[in-house]
């Protein structure tokens, strides 16, 4: 009996930890969405929800299969979704403004120029 190859989600090659998004389409409901391994990394995924890339973001997970570990690091990115919008004094685009609201909340602190 043969056994049917599936394509692995983990890249192949060193020490790498890989970011995915847990996206909603409501009535159809969740999944994870496919990503390039090349470019699951933190700053890509950061790029991909800020360019409306994704749906309804509900969560971002990292895992490192060579450390063995995985957590759900949806807050810290809700955060540095925040921080980059308060610097450019722009609001989070309202297609995260959800994700960014759940995540964190509607208490931050606001950076402040002195200038």
């Amino acid at each position: 009996m043969r056994t049917a190859w599936t394509p692995s989600i983990v890249p192949s090659v060193g020490d790498v930890t890989v970011y995915l998004v847990e996206d909603d389409f409501g009535k159809i409901g969740r999944c994870y969405r496919e990503t390039d391994s090349e470019k699951a990394d933190l700053e890509a995924t950061i790029q991909d929800l800020i360019s409306g890339q994704y749906n309804d973001p509900i969560r971002v997970v990292a895992f490192n299969t060579v450390e063995g570990w995985s957590q759900d690091v949806s807050e810290d990115v809700a955060r540095e979704i925040q921080r980059r919008h308060d610097i450019i004094a722009e609001d989070v685009p309202s297609h995260l403004s959800r994700f960014v609201e759940v995540q964190i909340g509607s208490s931050r602190q606001l950076a402040l120029s002195l200038v």
